[in-house]
């Protein structure tokens, strides 16, 4: 049972590689944030080692179920460390990687190397794993996730078999919410507009009822924040800065809450309501757009781009905020 929303275009062709006896040694899944690259890469490593005689993967049998448990022996997943100070994979991450490439599966069939967020791995991390990629252990199947294809080697994505992941259009992410998780259709049409087309975001928001509650009162933070003064908005940088130092990907998230804000604003000017994710704002959001010129609002949603780039690239977390908060209208406009 592929668990994967809205691509069986990819399902076809991993389910004929399966019938046929020939996964490809490699796999990369790349696509946007939350689209469901890990999830795909699990149920590839159910696929190779389910003990199903077909429909494979079963997500029934114990070879599946302690593969989703995170319990396989044989199953890797490997990351940028939680304690790293550079958010990088390192080298000796890699050389782990080929230690247990070269040993023999020990409960399934093939041991399954999982790498998530690939594009981050170090130089001398992604030319070590580029040998071993070069000549696999027949035992041994590899399967790479990144949302940044551009920034994996070439020569590495070219020893893998691509698998793009898409956002899901609104009213087929609505549809598999509602046929494939019981999801009520209210509750669908607001969680693929939040989710924006992310499978993967749009269950783990209705799994967990919470993050909404967090997520909207993170977004009425936004609001307020973009109509304050200079003084309430570097507070503001201050806390995401700190936030930042002690988990990056949660601050990211916060830069994407206000990307997503400012274009809801844009949708709103210039007149596309229909479109906008956060529709519990809207009330906010036509103040704003009202408030601004079209060309003050593209601004802020480069200025945003801007500042999730150069955090990317190690820049001074606070003085990187504090820049986009500054580079962020301030004065009432009158249009005519």
């Amino acid at each position: 049972m592929w668990r994967i929303l809205g691509h069986s275009r990819l399902v076809v062709q991993l389910e004929a590689a399966l019938a046929r006896n020939s996964l490809a040694h490699a796999y990369l899944a790349v696509g946007p944030p939350h689209t469901g690259k890990l999830t795909q890469a699990l149920d590839i490593a159910c696929a190779a080692n389910c003990q199903a005689e077909s429909g494979r993967p079963c997500g029934q049998c114990s070879q599946c179920r302690r593969i989703l448990a995170g319990q396989h022996a044989d199953v890797q997943v490997m990351g940028v460390p939680k304690e790293a100070s550079r958010k990088e994979i390192p080298i000796d991450a890699v050389r782990e990687v080929e230690r247990q490439a070269s040993l023999m599966p020990f409960e399934g069939r093939c041991r399954v190397i999982i790498v998530e967020e690939a594009e981050r791995m170090s130089p001398p991390a992604a030319n070590a794993l580029l040998k071993t990629l070069e000549e696999p252990p027949e035992h041994v199947l590899f399967v790479l996730t990144s949302a940044q294809e551009e920034a994996l080697l070439p020569t590495v994505r070219s020893r893998c078999q691509r698998l793009e992941l898409r956002c899901l259009p609104y009213d087929a992410l609505v549809e598999a919410l509602m046929r494939d998780h019981g999801v009520s259709q209210e509750d669908a049409q607001r969680l693929a507009r939040l989710a924006r087309g992310c499978a993967g975001l749009a269950l783990r928001l209705a799994a967990q009822p919470r993050l909404l509650e967090e997520r909207r009162q993170a977004m009425e933070r936004v609001a307020r924040v973009s109509e304050a003064g200079l003084s309430e908005r570097f507070k503001y940088a201050a806390e995401v800065a700190t936030a930042f130092s002690r988990d990056r990907e949660e601050a990211r998230e916060t830069l994407h809450l206000w990307l997503q804000w400012w274009r809801d604003i844009l949708l709103v000017r210039e007149g596309v309501s229909s479109h906008v994710h956060n529709v519990d704002g809207m009330e906010s959001l036509k103040g704003q757009a009202a408030r601004y010129a079209t060309g003050q609002v593209l601004e802020s949603i480069k200025a945003v781009r801007d500042t999730l780039d150069a955090l990317e690239q190690n820049a001074n977390p606070r003085l990187a905020l504090e820049n986009l908060m500054m580079a962020l209208p301030l004065e009432r406009m009158r249009h005519e």
